[in-house]
């Protein structure tokens, strides 16, 4: 176990839910599992409706563990683990059984002395945006917030005004430095890696700029419809869901100033002044659309305008980016689940090799688990003359560095929130000004146009990149 880290208690809201089920449960998990966990733990899971007994909620998570770790469960790690949970009703009216749980769990960490104002919370809220408001409230009258990290999962907010009313609501009760606005984007090891890619390598850093580079696609598609989230997507839709959180984020990974150092301040001021660099949204380069046949899924409305679908063009004006379109684009239904970054650099301005093909130097990065880089060059076909071929140099971080212990996502972000390290979390004044570029889309959004399912969404944002997107494309 991590020796210094004080004793936890941890309180899951919405752990009968997917994201407890698929993504939380497995994570602490594994951190257990890996010794990474304080030696002293407990969670509580919480909601409005009980699962029926701690016996019935802890086989609920088991089931869940053998679905997304299977085989690799260690029968004594599990057992431990399981045997450290259990659940209690509350919700953003009554909340004083579930107060009262986590003071008895404080006061059974007892061992040597203990003293239970060392205890630490961490207050973990998956739930809808309409019900985060009333729950921090009981929160904070319970007295809950006290010594507790606070972990908000997205949206936050579904348009300017209410993520504002949404971030005054939080530093009611709690202060910046507790709270910790989860986007599990960041927290991924490819996109922490594109950090490295940057700034330790002399072949990237100068030329990652206008100078060099002549686009950027930043390429999220799921081959996944509702999968039964209908009922969520009508109330948020896509622009909401992925385009004002994870695409963005990248963006900002992407695209920010050298930020000195890695820690929390250095690199979100780095991406909070890319941020304000972003030039006002184009309408006429922004597709909406909406795949065939969701208008019949479960909790749609027939008649539904809802985006499933976003496509944009967006551009940076800073010295660095300036007049460099990045292209951004995601949705439900397409023809691959990929989460793929494509800088294009620029053909360089040459007669040595007059009346060649000129073929696209590009530098892919795909966000796997086991992250991939290619780079795209142009060499000499063997032969008599001297006509171009494309070529590709690959680099498999998975089979390159095979002693790495790479962690899945939400693993790090947990342990990080353990750890209160915030540097992969989204601050404020971010969130705020990311509302303020997607708000016009928001007031007057553009037409919503069909496409079919398994295709690359509609006609239009196909045509949105002249040279063709990397992905689905002609490039």
């Amino acid at each position: 176990m991590t020796e210094s880290l004080p004793a936890h208690v941890l309180v899951l809201f919405g752990a009968t839910g997917d994201l407890a089920a698929r993504k939380l449960f497995p994570g602490l998990y594994r951190l257990a599992e890996a010794g990474r966990l304080p030696h002293d733990y407990v969670i509580i899971g919480s909601g409005r409706h009980s699962p029926g007994t701690d016996d019935e909620f802890r086989q609920q998570v088991r089931d869940g563990l053998d679905d997304t770790v299977g085989d690799e469960l260690d029968s004594d790690a599990v057992d431990d683990f399981l045997g450290r949970i259990s659940f209690q009703t509350a919700d953003a009216d009554d909340g004083a059984d579930l107060a009262a749980k986590v003071r008895e769990a404080e006061e059974a960490f007892d061992h040597e002395g203990a003293d239970t104002s060392d205890v630490r919370r961490l207050l973990y809220l998956s739930l809808p945006p309409a019900a985060m408001q009333p729950m921090i409230a009981m929160l904070d009258r319970e007295s809950l917030t006290d010594r507790a990290r606070m972990v908000i999962e997205k949206p936050f907010g579904l348009d300017l005004e209410s993520s504002r009313e949404l971030d005054a609501a939080i530093k009611d009760v709690v202060d910046e430095d507790q709270v910790y606005r989860i986007d599990h984007f960041l927290g991924k090891e490819a996109v922490q890696n594109i950090l490295a890619l940057r700034f330790a390598n002399g072949l990237f850093e100068p030329a990652w700029n206008a100078t060099s580079i002549e686009s950027v696609q930043i390429d999220v598609p799921e081959t996944l419809a509702m999968e039964g989230r209908g009922s969520f997507y009508e109330s948020t839709g896509c622009l909401r869901d992925m385009v004002s959180t994870h695409l963005c984020q990248l963006l900002g990974f992407v695209a920010f100033e050298d930020p000195d150092n890695l820690d929390e301040k250095c690199v979100r001021d780095a991406k909070a002044t890319l941020f304000e660099a972003i030039r006002p949204l184009d309408h006429g380069r922004v597709v909406f659309g909406q795949y065939d046949g969701y208008r019949d899924e479960e909790d749609v409305a027939d008649d539904s305008e809802v985006e499933t679908f976003v496509a944009m063009e967006v551009f940076i004006d800073n010295d660095r980016w300036r007049d460099v379109p990045f292209y951004l684009r995601t949705g439900k239904a397409l023809a691959a689940s990929r989460r793929t970054i494509t800088l294009r650099f620029r053909t360089p301005h040459t007669t040595v090799l007059r009346g060649a093909e000129p073929l696209a130097n590009e530098l892919v990065l795909e966000l796997t688990d086991d992250p991939r880089i290619t780079i795209d060059v142009r060499a000499k076909l063997p032969g008599p003359t001297m006509d171009l071929t494309g070529a590709s140099f690959r680099l498999d971080l998975g089979d390159d560095v095979p002693d790495g212990e790479p962690l899945e996502a939400y693993e790090r972000l947990l342990l990080d929130v353990l750890n209160g390290e915030r540097t992969f979390f989204t601050r404020s004044d971010e969130v705020d000004r990311l509302w303020q570029v997607i708000q016009p889309l928001l007031d007057d959004p553009p037409e919503v146009l069909p496409y079919e399912q398994g295709s690359w969404g509609p006609q239009a944002a196909v045509d949105l990149v002249a040279h063709g997107w990397r992905l689905g494309g002609d490039a």
